[in-house]
Order: structure tokens, then C-alpha cells, then sequence
């Protein structure tokens, strides 16, 4: 009892944090006059004075958390601040039902980039401004925002950090102290944003789409201010930017701390998951463009080089932005492209599925077999980037790719059951679970996820929460062994 106490003591100091993000949205609301300043005004008032309740009330039980007491809190707070997240969308959207609102704030929080919104051309600013604040909060996480700049909040920074953090490594960190860590990946990450505002703008976006589309960028969520997302602007140099700081969010950004603090591009040669997952992507733009050119699809080959690029990057780096229909093309290249973002993201980075580094142990560990088979009395340590793998990674790996696997068929089938086609339920349960976005059939580029009934709805926004918390955080709590002393 204690410590679940604990547990609502820091959520509400996380609300209270939380509650300062509507400042950015009114302030855009103030500059447009796009009448929603009362709304985000009401919203940033209720969630500020519900997270003091619950700090206030639970003030005498403010303590360090246990490993385990961390594991609940991040799944608490992704299930809580989506919930306050659509209180300026239900007041200035009406007909926007709960299911639908939480859907579009938790794919924002995700970074899956799906949306159910239509008319996004003619949306108040501040509301479009909010759902890519969104994306760009959860893209390196809200719990590693608040351990790097609230240090004295009592709880335990390192059980948060674990539990938040994408992919199996998660005890390297880049400085002694975990706020330290925290601090410096936001600070990267804020850099690597202006930057892309400012390439952005030059490129012949204006400030406000600029600004809301490198939020979307960084946090590889895909949200758009347009309806037809990129393909609105018809510009190949905004496409361009697009995909170098796609292939920048991507990247582990430990990597990223390491070469501003270094100075030196050397880390980025020495990142095997980093080289790895941009020389697949490269490839394979150059393999769809070729299909794409060989089947007509474009009547000439750099026409091909850049729809497949971008399309092909955004997609398999989870972005989900698209300039094109991408669902009208022969269907390898688009199944291809969903499959890569299975695989295609770093550790560490924004985007969604397994990871990269996981595919290379994988891809090791059955190599290892093999030797196995072939030398039964062989010593063969796993090795990447000169690094020993202890074993304890590879079975936590093994297990990952199962309980992934597992959520997939388990998913598409419950998709099935409620009335959808094989492409749309397998399609739609792979662009959530990999905070993708678009997937093909109903939920295609040229559609949106609207014409979903509830039911499918919330499947959809399980599968994004048990994506951006890797499965395993999420499901642990359901186990009997979590739950005993």
C-alpha cells in the first residue's frame, strides 16, 4: 500500500510537470487567435491542480521507489497523460468522441503518428501545434525529461530511466549520474530540433509548419499540419531534409552526446547498430526504386529514386509521413517498407519495433548454432563493435522477439474477429505496434484510421503502448510475480 502511494506521489508531480507543456500551445493561441486560448487555459489548469491533489494527498509517502514500483509508474503515466493530453481536443472538437481523442494523443505520445483527424488544413494552430508537441515529448520520453530536470523528486531516477528506455542495453549510460545522462540526451535532442526548424524553413516551409514538423520529425511520429502530409508541398528539397534528419532520429542519440562531446565523427563509425540500420535503408531505397521503375509505377528512374527514398525511409524509420500513395504500388515495396520498420531503428533512437541491435544478436545467436552443430565443444562468444554480449542479453533478446511475435498474431486475430480484411488488421496492428502510422488497406497513406469502429480503436491504441514500452514493461504487470512481496 505504501508504496503504490508512492507511485501516485511522483504521477502527480509528473502531471504537475506535464500541466507547463500547454504553455507552448497557449502562446500559439495568443499570437493566431485561433480562439482556443480558454480551452488550453481550462486544460492546463485541471491537470495542474489534479497532479497537486495527488502529490498533496500522498506527500507523507513520498519515497524511493523500488525496480518494480518504477515498472508501474511508467505504465501508469502512459496511460494517464494521454488521458489529460485530450482535454483541449474534446473541448474545441466536439464531435471528437474520447475513444478517438485519446487514440490521436496517445499516437502522439507514442510517436506512431496515426491519426483520426480529417481537416487538418483548417484545424486551430494551437491544436495542431499541441498534437506534434506531442510526438516531440514522447520521442525521447516524458520519464527521461522528468529525471533529468526534477533530480530531487524523491523517486528513484534510475528504475525510471530502465524502464523507459528503449532497447537491451539499457545500463550504459554517458555520465556517472543518470539525471546527468538524461540531461545531456534532451539536450542533444533539443540542438538537433532547431536545427531542423531552421533547415526547414530555408528549405520553403513556413515558421509554424516548420516548427510542428521537426517536432514531428525528432520524435519520428509523422503527424502533418495537411491533410496529404508531405505531398502538400510538392518540394523534393523539403523532402530532402526530411530524410537526413529522419536518418538523424534514427540513430541512437547517445551516439549523437558522444560526437558533439568528442567532437568528432569518429562514434558514428564505431556505432555498428547505427551503420547497419542506414546502410539497410540506403539499399533498399535504391532496390525499391528500381521495382518501381521496372513494374511503370514512375516513368523514369530519379522520379522512382525519390518517392521510393522518401516513402521508404519515413515509413522504415517509423516516421510515417508519405508524399505519395504508397498503397496503389506493387505490394512488395510497401510490405517490404512495413517490414523494415520491424527492424530498422536503433536503440536509443525515437523509432519504433525490435531495433536493430536486437536483429544482429539474433543473427549471431543463429550463427552460433550453427558452430554448435558443426563444433560441438566450440567456445564462441557473441561479439559486436568488439564488445562481448553476455548471454543474459541474448535470452532477454530471445524472449523479446517472442512476446513480439506473439502480440502480432494475437492482435491481427482480434483485428479479424471484429470484421477487418487480412491487409488492413495485419497492416494497421504493424503500424501501431511499430508506431508507424499508415499502414495499407483502411488505415493506407490516402486514409486515415477514422473509419475504424471503437473497438478496433482501442485495439490499435493497446498495440501503440505495448510498442513504446517495448512490450515487456507493459506486460510484466500482469504477471502474478510482479505483484507478490
Amino acid at each position: 500500500m505504501y508504496r503504490s502511494l508512492t507511485v501516485i506521489n511522483a504521477l502527480g508531480l509528473m502531471l504537475v510537470l506535464f500541466s507547463m507543456t500547454f504553455l507552448l500551445p497557449i502562446i500559439t493561441a495568443l499570437i493566431y487567435h485561433d480562439g482556443t486560448l480558454l480551452n488550453f487555459t481550462e486544460a492546463m489548469l485541471i491537470t495542474f491542480l489534479c497532479g497537486v491533489l495527488m502529490w498533496g494527498l500522498t506527500y507523507r509517502h513520498k519515497g524511493e521507489l523500488s525496480i518494480r514500483h518504477g515498472y508501474l509508474l511508467v505504465v501508469v503515466m502512459w496511460t494517464t497523460i494521454p488521458a489529460f493530453a485530450t482535454l483541449p481536443l474534446l473541448m474545441v472538437l466536439h464531435n471528437l468522441s474520447f475513444t478517438d481523442a485519446y487514440f490521436e494523443t496517445m499516437s502522439g505520445l507514442t510517436t506512431s503518428g496515426g491519426t483520426v483527424l480529417v481537416g487538418l488544413d483548417n484545424l486551430p494552430q494551437a491544436i495542431n501545434l499541441w498534437r506534434h508537441e506531442l510526438v516531440w515529448l514522447g520521442g525521447m520520453g516524458i520519464i527521461v525529461l522528468v529525471v533529468a530536470i526534477m533530480p530531487l523528486l524523491g523517486i528513484g531516477g534510475r528504475q525510471l530511466y530502465k524502464a523507459e528506455t528503449p532497447g537491451p542495453m539499457k545500463d550504459a549510460t554517458l555520465t556517472p549520474r543518470i539525471t546527468e545522462t538524461a540531461r545531456s540526451l534532451w539536450l542533444v535532442y533539443l540542438g538537433i530540433t532547431l536545427a531542423c526548424i531552421a533547415s526547414l524553413k530555408i528549405a520553403g516551409m513556413i515558421w509554424f509548419d516548420a516548427v510542428c514538423h521537426a517536432f514531428s520529425v525528432m520524435g519520428l511520429g509523422g503527424f502533418s499540419t495537411h491533410d496529404i502530409s508531405i505531398e502538400y508541398f510538392h518540394s523534393p528539397l523539403i523532402e530532402f531534409v526530411l530524410i537526413v534528419f529522419m536518418l538523424v532520429a534514427v540513430v541512437n542519440f547517445a551516439t549523437h552526446f558522444l560526437v558533439v562531446r568528442q567532437k568528432s565523427l569518429r562514434p558514428y563509425f564505431k556505432d555498428v547498430e547505427g551503420r547497419s540500420s542506414v546502410l539497410l535503408l540506403l539499399c533498399s531505397c535504391l532496390a525499391v526504386a528500381i521495382i518501381l521503375w521496372w513494374h511503370g509505377t514512375y516513368s523514369n528512374f530519379w522520379t522512382a529514386l525519390r518517392f521510393a527514398s522518401f516513402n521508404l525511409v519515413s515509413i522504415a524509420t517509423s516516421a510515417g509521413y508519405a508524399n505519395t500513395d504508397f498503397g496503389l504500388w506493387p505490394i512488395f515495396a510497401p510490405l517490404w517498407m512495413l517490414f523494415l520498420s520491424s527492424i530498422g531503428a536503433s536503440s536509443g533512437s525515437t523509432g519504433g519495433g525490435i531495433k536493430m541491435i536486437r536483429t544482429i544478436i539474433l543473427f549471431k545467436q543463429a550463427g552460433r548454432e550453427f558452430t554448435k552443430i558443426l563444433h560441438p565443444s566450440a567456445i564462441a562468444p557473441m561479439k559486436i563493435g568488439g564488445a562481448v554480449i553476455p548471454n543474459n542479453i541474448v535470452f532477454s533478446v530471445l524472449a523479446f522477439i517472442f512476446l513480439y511475435f506473439m502480440s502480432v498474431v494475437m492482435l491481427v486475430f482480434i483485428m479479424l474477429l471484429s470484421g477487418l480484411d487480412f491487409i488492413t488488421a495485419f497492416t494497421a496492428v504493424i503500424a501501431s505496434i511499430n508506431n508507424v502510422g499508415p499502414g495499407l488497406g483502411q488505415v493506407g497513406p490516402a486514409s486515415n484510421y477514422s473509419g475504424l469502429t471503437d473497438f478496433q480503436t482501442w485495439v490499435c491504441t493497446l498495440a501503440m503502448l505495448i510498442g513504446r514500452l517495448e512490450i515487456v514493461t507493459l506486460l510484466i504487470i500482469f504477471t502474478p510475480k510482479f505483484w507478490k512481496r
